[in-house]
């Protein structure tokens, strides 16, 4: 269990290096106050997954060296049960110039184990790590995925009571980045409380029960995990905005500067004439453009996430080599048309129109789950998983040993 109260973290910033001598001498204040963090408070309960959200330089680097020890808070409160283990920045604690084995045990020292502990588990280590002889050259040798697989593997057999995972993670391969996920929910179905830390959205949604989202170092959202995530992407749509003193539109809960948006819109099945559509049905998204004031080459993009949060298909009109121009006061309507060929179940489509291939520059409206619509049943054959993939099928007599070498 992790319980955070009151948490405050501040750094001092000099304008020149000296200026640290300077006040180290004289007394007199030569810096400028940093606040980092501002009055943090949390909780991680047994077997719960917390995701931390934050765009660069909200505090999530300083709040997972505050828990793990590497800083000291200003004020505050820390409580944690038992060890507390994780992947901050990629590396840590690791000495390049010595073997993948070595940096076993001075890594894991660190981090608490004992030697006995280290010598029951180095085995399990090295086997998890899939190292192989590597294990016995220098770190200087290895490449950040394997730095990764060494160091995930030291942290998730520390036997902590609390994993902290970083963006470390995401340097790994496919194949080891889904191994690591599968020990974190392991290590969660026994009762371990973990710390996410991420800009995989996705992986937020499907692996976290809840997540914060951290701001100028306030926590302005602390709930649910696809609710984290949608108040995530506001934060990063308003980023531009802010800077330039744009205005929110809060139509629909929606965010933008507001040089073009979107009116009206509706889902309709080519069969069902409704919201309510087969799996394989096309499916029309229709909607009414506005602009109030003379906008070339704007970009519309769709994502369709399931019941989960989870993103199913996002595409732009950018991607799709179009673009839209309108004239001010000029509204047009679009259709975009797809088909669904995706499992039964309930569904939302966000909505934004920005310049160029992303959101991130010129954001003029968003909206989260701006349409709703809902899969019931198949049009064609039934499928498993997500979604239905083209696929043919083929079938030949098999070639024996001997009608091969019965060929010319």
């Amino acid at each position: 269990m992790i319980e955070i109260q009151g948490l405050n973290k501040s750094f001092k910033l000099f304008h020149r290096p000296i200026d640290r001598f300077l006040e180290a001498v004289t007394g007199k204040n030569r810096h400028t106050s940093y606040h980092a963090l501002k009055d943090i408070s949390f909780q991680v309960a047994p077997g719960e997954v917390l995701g931390v959200l934050g765009r660069n330089g909200a505090g999530k680097s300083t709040l997972l060296k505050l828990l793990t020890g590497v800083l000291l808070p200003d004020s505050g409160t820390i409580d944690i049960d038992g060890r507390i283990t994780g992947l901050l920045e990629l590396g840590t604690g690791f000495n390049v110039e010595l073997t993948g084995r070595q940096n076993i045990n001075a890594n894991a020292l660190m981090l608490g184990m004992t030697h006995d502990e280290i010598e029951a588990r180095r085995d399990a280590i090295i086997e998890f790590s899939e190292l192989g002889s590597y294990i016995d050259e220098p770190l200087r040798t290895y490449s950040s995925g394997m730095t990764m697989r060494l160091a995930f593997s030291i942290a998730i057999h520390a036997d902590p009571r609390c994993f902290l995972v970083d963006e470390a993670l995401s340097v790994g391969d496919g194949y080891f980045q889904q191994k690591c996920m599968k020990r974190i929910r392991e290590f969660k179905d026994s009762g371990g409380s973990i710390l996410f830390v991420s800009h995989d959205l996705n992986a937020v949604k499907m692996l976290c029960d809840r997540a914060l989202v951290l701001e100028d170092g306030h926590v302005v959202f602390n709930g649910d995990a696809d609710d984290a995530v949608n108040r995530y992407n506001r934060i990063m749509a308003r980023q531009a905005e802010e800077e330039e003193g744009r205005h929110q539109d809060r139509h629909h809960g929606a965010y933008g500067s507001g040089e073009i948006r979107v009116i009206h819109g509706e889902v309709i099945g080519d069969d069902s004439h409704s919201a309510t559509i087969a799996s394989g049905e096309m499916l029309d998204v229709c909607l009414t453009l506005k602009a109030s004031t003379d906008v070339e080459d704007a970009t519309l993009g769709l994502l369709i996430r399931d019941r989960f949060g989870q993103d199913i298909f996002g595409v732009n009109t950018f991607q799709l080599d179009q673009s839209l121009s309108l004239k001010q006061a000029q509204s047009q309507q679009v259709h975009l048309r797809v088909k669904a060929d995706i499992a039964p179940g309930k569904y939302t489509v966000t909505v934004a129109l920005h310049s160029r291939e992303h959101h991130l520059e010129d954001c003029y409206w968003w909206c989260d789950s701006y349409l709703q619509f809902e899969v019931a049943g198949y049009k064609q054959h039934l499928f498993s998983g997500v979604c239905r993939l083209p696929m043919e099928l083929q079938l030949a007599p098999a070639q024996t040993p001997d009608t091969a070498s019965q060929q010319p």
